[in-house]
């Protein structure tokens, strides 16, 4: 009974295949080893392409990122040719030079695109170049070219998978230093150290934010909300051109914005629509002046009623500001004026409370605040006897009339007009 075949075949043939197959790919190793003494030549063909195909990029990156750039490229070439010559070196191996090569793109802000685009155009020169040997002694037939093409674009595929995992990995990781450090110098421009040189020198190198050039604070309280205060500034900012750099510190989430040619105005309503309470405040002075613009932004914030959403301006809300920062002299000012009116029953104490915020908003116009009241005006005179006889106070004297403005602002009924004064 005669031994069964394998499924390749009696031995001889199997071996027959094999040597086929190893002489094949000697030939390919000496195909390769003779483009070694070209490594220069490559090198520069790739480089020379990339420049031809991203000429913006070559023309605005420094010297030196440049030359480093052609270094690598001519030290790619040399590993790949010896490592497909056969002759490997033992001190650099494939996977670790492209893990360093996409790592250092990364440092140097050259973007995983670019240096893809890099790889694949090396793959394809030098494909290209073993194609045009010319030496019939190589024995370098379509087929053993094709295979040759087969197995630098499957090698170029895992050299993509090495490149983009180191760059992507050393991107979040320079992204948290930068981050990190950019909310170091923010907690020190909050404590004051504007003034100081070295801070100013960081603040230009790390924020790129010149020295004297106008900022504006945004403060917003956390106010035990899951939600930011405010949603995709950052974003918004970008869109219109406007860098921003954002912190969390003691309950407050706040920014910096370089102004640049943007109005105060103009910042507010990029900002809108808030989600919670949030106060913008300049800085004229620049980072000297941020401390301070902190603090006003902040209490700016606070004085809007817990609950509400806005965006405000310090220079909208002096009022509350100066009410804010001393609470027994602004309870006082509210018993001395609005007393009497607040002790009333509810319905007749926002009668005339209404009609007193109308009055002053309207420079004490019956026949005005009847018509935002849709009332007569017989019923605004008689409602202005009442309120001046329970306060004591009259809408004609300036004094008396900023007096309960102020008050009415303390309790929450700040729209009183821009100017209480005038009648």
């Amino acid at each position: 009974m005669s031994r069964a075949l394998g499924a390749d075949g009696p031995p001889h043939r199997v071996l027959g295949r094999a040597a086929r197959a190893d002489a094949a790919e000697e030939r390919l190793r000496r195909g390769w080893e003779a483009l070694i003494p070209y490594t220069d030549e490559i090198a520069d063909t790739i480089n020379a392409r990339l420049r031809h195909n991203d000429p913006e990029w070559f023309e605005q990156a420094p010297p030196e990122l440049l030359a480093d750039v052609h270094h690598s490229i001519r030290e790619h070439v040399r590993h790949g040719l010896l490592t497909l010559a056969g002759r490997p070196d033992g001190d650099h191996r494939p996977a670790d030079v492209w893990r360093d090569a996409g790592r250092r793109r990364a440092r140097q802000g050259v973007s995983l695109e670019l240096t893809l685009n890099a790889y694949t155009l090396g793959a394809r020169v030098l494909w290209q170049a073993l194609l045009e040997l010319d030496d019939p002694d190589l024995g370098l037939d379509d087929g053993l070219l094709v295979m040759a093409g087969q197995r630098i674009w499957r090698d170029l595929d895992v050299q993509n998978a090495v490149v983009i995992d180191a760059h992507r990995r050393e991107s979040v990781r320079l992204a948290r230093r930068d981050h990190h450090r950019q909310q170091g110098l923010l907690d020190r421009l909050v404590d004051g150290g504007g003034a100081d040189p070295a801070v100013a020198a960081e603040a230009a190198a790390v924020l790129g934010v010149t020295p004297g050039e106008p900022v504006a604070c945004i403060a917003a309280p956390l106010d035990d909300s899951l939600d930011e205060p405010l949603r995709a500034a950052d974003d918004r900012l970008e869109r219109a051109g406007r860098g921003s750099f954002w912190h969390v510190r003691r309950g407050t989430h706040f920014g910096m914005v370089p102004m640049g040619s943007l109005t105060p105005d103009e910042l507010v309503t990029l900002l809108r629509p808030a989600v919670g309470r949030v106060g913008v405040a300049l800085s004229t002075d620049g980072i000297v002046g941020f401390a301070s613009a902190y603090q006003l932004a902040t209490r700016a914030a606070q004085t809007i009623p817990r609950g509400q959403a806005e965006v405000v301006l310090v220079s909208d809300r002096l009022p509350e500001l100066m009410l804010s920062a001393s609470p027994d002299v602004s309870a006082l000012l509210v018993q001395e004026t609005l007393g009497p009116l607040l002790g009333l029953g509810d319905h007749q104490s926002e009668v005339l409370l209404t009609t007193l915020a109308t009055l002053i908003r309207c420079n004490v116009s019956p026949t005005r605040t009847a018509e935002e009241l849709y009332c007569h005006r017989n019923t605004v005179l008689y409602r202005l006897q009442q309120i001046e006889q329970l306060t004591g106070r009259d809408l004609h004297s300036a004094r008396d009339r900023l007096l309960l403005a102020l008050a009415l602002i303390a309790v929450g009924r700040g729209d009183v007009g821009a100017d209480p004064l005038l009648g």
